[in-house]
């Protein structure tokens, strides 16, 4: 076997070449030049390329998809010896000659875009919602970690569907007992007051938004009455995978937003003095420490703390 790099081991190595011949194979299924098109794959490329920006230069192309200048130069002159694409002198450099896409490059790349985009769509199609969304996160998880450019936003919020309550409930009890050690009477209540949301929810006065990036679940909060002047928020947590992108602050400030917006005076919430991360969240967003009190829970000795915002 040839050497492999130190550190990494034999398996990984395996596994990543697998999924190097595995992703091979879709691509020739979806190979654009395999569309009932006259084009090749590098063609479509620079087609794709020039289509979303209009003007831009053939030495930037080449830089752009990291291939030789002379082999784009010579694809560019086939496209315009079929009248797909025109050069110009740039607005503002003349000695810099733009590339745009004529009316039949513009049709020629419809035709083309149109049919990639069939292709995918048949590639996903059987697959069920929530193996789609997986499918296109892992995707963006590869991107993300091997370097490209940001697929999206750091992260999006969206109402709870079925299913997420369980994992908000799975995923607080798995990090706080590896983060703080905490027993099983935590995810107790935890359960409970996912209980209590989902039988007694009042969607005119009360709101759980889930948080989301490349897919998957990352975090979550609760904005629930606890009489008509005050709401609570409840169950603020962030995955370690999404902690630095400010997703903490985000979900806090929708559902003070939120509780504003209700009509409720004051906003209050209770939490231990450990988890010093939200206490920072909830002091820079405005809320002040009202009590609080040691108590022994979740197989720990601790401090519980009240801290309230007035509306």
């Amino acid at each position: 076997m040839a050497d492999q790099t130190p550190g990494v081991p034999a398996e990984r190595i395996a596994a990543v070449r697998r999924f190097n011949r595995f992703h091979t194979r879709i691509l020739g299924a979806l190979n654009e030049g395999l569309l009932a098109s006259p084009f090749t794959l590098a063609q479509s490329r620079l087609l794709f390329e020039i289509a979303q920006e209009d003007g831009v230069a053939a030495g930037e192309l080449a830089r752009r998809l990291e291939m030789d200048p002379g082999y784009v130069s010579r694809l560019i002159a086939g496209f315009e010896a079929d009248g797909l694409v025109a050069r110009a002198p740039s607005d503002s450099n003349a000695k810099r000659l733009a590339l745009t896409l004529t009316a039949a490059g513009r049709a020629a790349f419809a035709k083309l875009d149109a049919a990639s985009a069939r292709e995918v769509a048949d590639l996903l199609a059987p697959l069920p919602e929530p193996d789609q969304r997986r499918l296109v996160g892992a995707m963006a998880v590869i991107e993300r970690l091997l370097g490209g450019p940001p697929p999206g936003p750091a992260f999006v919020l969206r109402d709870p569907v079925p299913g997420d309550m369980g994992w908000v409930v799975h995923r607080q009890a798995a990090l706080y007992t590896a983060e703080y050690g905490w027993d099983g009477t935590f995810e107790a209540l935890v359960s409970e007051i996912v209980a209590q949301f989902i039988t007694h929810h009042d969607p005119a006065r009360e709101r759980c938004w889930i948080a989301e990036r490349d897919g998957a679940v990352v975090g979550s909060v609760f904005c629930v009455r606890q009489d008509d002047d005050v709401a609570k928020l409840r169950m603020l947590y962030v995955e370690a995978s999404a902690r630095g992108l400010g997703l903490g602050r985000h979900l806090v400030d929708e559902c003070i937003g939120f509780a504003r917006a209700k009509g409720y005076r004051r906003l209050t919430l209770w939490t231990n003095s450990i988890l010093t991360a939200a206490r920072r969240i909830y002091e820079t967003a405005g809320f002040r420490l009202t009590a609080e009190e040691p108590h022994h829970s979740f197989g720990h000795d601790l401090v519980g703390q009240t801290w309230d915002l007035e509306l």
